[in-house]
């Protein structure tokens, strides 16, 4: 079994994704002892933005893509191709301005490619990348996600949600620390809560994964 870990907290070790994303992997390895690990920081590692070079390689246009067009569409061949070898996929991503990092969404740019994580059909788009688990490790410096206003105001795991959806994968499972701005008390608590979540989620998706792979 394969699982990707990314982080894309820019705080390094003060991130509080970052000390749940490893504490994910843990748990999960220790469940799956031999699963193979391979990690990606998105905040030392940070693809470019999404542009025109890289979308233009991929609209077949040109007879002859240019360097630059060549370049970009390697990148983004190797991240997509190192998103769809994952069995699982352990994601740090912080709230930043009531979504993600934008080191974060390049790289999501990147993994969104027809033919590749999702396809269009006379039915609308279908994905192409189900079976996967995604184990997001969500931090807020304030909460959100117990008033309609809050809820409302955040488009950072409504839109992983989405995007994984959109790319076929229907098991994606959110560990939540939020509050954690808001003094000691509050954060303390909110660090047990994420990791009373981390033994549910790695122990319901590891249970999931075995039956998958015995059937």
């Amino acid at each position: 079994m394969k699982l990707l870990h990314i982080d894309s907290s820019i705080l390094a070790a003060g991130s509080t994704s970052r000390q749940l994303t490893a504490e994910i992997v843990t748990a999960w390895r220790a469940a799956h002892p031999d699963t193979q690990v391979e990690y990606l920081d998105l905040a030392v590692n940070a693809p470019s933005h999404f542009g025109a070079d890289a979308l233009g390689i991929k609209t077949g246009v040109q007879a002859q893509p240019t360097e630059a067009q060549l370049r970009e569409n390697a990148l983004s061949e190797k991240l997509v191709s190192q998103f769809l070898a994952a069995d699982v996929i352990v994601l740090g991503a912080p709230l930043y301005n009531f979504t993600i990092p934008t080191q974060l969404k390049a790289w999501i740019d990147r993994l969104a490619q027809a033919g590749r994580t999702f396809k269009y059909t006379d039915k609308g788009a279908v994905g192409l990348a189900g079976g996967k688990t995604v184990i997001v490790a969500s931090s807020r410096g304030g909460i959100y996600s117990t008033s309609e206003g809050g809820q409302a105001a955040e488009h950072q795991e409504s839109y992983l949600k989405v995007i994984f959806g959109f790319f076929g994968i229907t098991d994606v499972r959110f560990v939540r620390a939020e509050g954690i701005a808001m003094g000691d008390a509050p954060k303390a608590a909110a660090l047990a809560a994420a990791r009373a979540d981390i033994l549910v989620a790695t122990s319901e998706a590891a249970n999931q994964k075995t039956v998958a792979q015995a059937a």
